[in-house]
């Protein structure tokens, strides 16, 4: 959904005279990062600013009768790692970075995507669920997805250096009958894998024996996106079987495949599925920018996608939103009326 009212306004008045013109308007994607981007005082400057940062937390904290906003930003760090306070706090944070996009008259994208848990707030700021419903159903899925394999029992590393075919010869050949499998395809070079911990301790040392340039083990207890979350997928199926799904304002990404669903089933099934099947991000990124995507811009504390779009395709400018000045800089030149 490019729009004409994403033009400077100096340039909207004459805009037919641009149309044959080597100039074109910036079209852009919203992408919303996942679990791993959350950190003690996320969002505090714009809170600052924008009231409506600290309204959207205490929107959630009612819904959960947990203090979001004094978790995030007072802590401990560890509460805040937990899958199941993480996953609410960060769809809460990238929802409200969002709305305050939309008050400031940030113009609309034409497509978004979100990085696992991410493409829960993808869905809301797309319309399709209410923020609500989904600060209740990533809560539920945190304590699945923790309760799903016990602490210690499983793991993730980072694969660096390394192309998508060679880390996925290397988990079929390190399982030797355990779970291990690549995860998240998060840029060229750049593969997640996860699985039970052993598993994952002899990939590690089977990728720098392999030429890896890193090959390090993730400080998280939850083997995310691998056949050990089936069981918290099949509970998260129930419960997304229960809720309501609207068709999306504008087309989202799935990670599990890098396509648009419209309707709900299809929209459930892909959630659901997300929980132990690979985030395809390369592919869904390439997606966005084969819908016109020219520019991506991030809603959410951090700059972990930002940085993965640069390396996936230099020719994507890519922004994140999460302060006063980064907000600035994506506004100025965009502006009409957001979703």
């Amino acid at each position: 959904m490019g729009c004409l009212d994403c033009l400077p306004a100096v340039l909207r008045l004459d805009y037919p005279a641009f149309l044959n013109s080597y100039w074109a308007p910036m079209k852009f994607a919203a992408i919303f990062p996942g679990q791993g981007s959350q950190s003690i005082k996320m969002l505090s400057e714009l809170s600052a600013s924008y009231s409506s940062v600290k309204h959207t937390f205490d929107e959630a904290s009612e819904v959960l009768s947990l203090d979001l906003w004094k978790l995030t930003q007072e802590g401990p760090e560890s509460d805040l790692n937990s899958t199941e306070n993480t996953q609410p706090a960060m769809l809460v944070a990238g929802i409200a970075v969002w709305r305050v996009w939309n008050e400031q008259g940030g113009c609309a994208p034409l497509a978004l995507a979100g990085h696992s848990l991410g493409e829960y707030s993808a869905l809301v700021a797309s319309n399709a669920l209410v923020f609500s419903t989904a600060v209740t159903l990533v809560a539920e899925r945190g304590r699945q997805m923790q309760a799903a394999v016990p602490e210690g029992k499983g793991g993730m590393a980072a694969i660096l250096g390394l192309d998508d075919e060679a880390v996925i010869e290397l988990c079929e050949a390190q399982a030797n009958g355990q779970v291990l499998s690549a995860v998240n395809f998060n840029s060229p070079g750049q593969v997640v894998i996860a699985g039970e911990a052993e598993a994952v301790d002899r990939a590690v040392d089977a990728a720098r024996e392999a030429g890896a340039k890193r090959a390090i083990k993730l400080p998280v207890s939850v083997p995310s996106h691998c056949e050990l979350m089936r069981p918290a997928a099949e509970n998260i199926a129930a419960r997304l079987a229960e809720i309501d799904i609207q068709m999306p304002v504008a087309p989202v990404i799935h990670n599990v495949d890098a396509v648009v669903r419209t309707d709900a089933e299809g929209i459930r099934s892909a959630l659901s599925s997300q929980l132990y099947q690979p985030v395809r991000w390369v592919d869904s990124v390439a997606e966005l920018k084969s819908r016109g995507a020219t520019q991506l811009i991030e809603f959410g504390p951090g700059k972990v996608l930002t940085g993965l779009a640069r390396r996936i395709d230099r020719r994507l400018a890519a922004l994140c939103v999460f302060d006063s000045e980064s907000l600035d800089k994506a506004l100025a030149g965009c502006e009409g009326d957001g979703i």
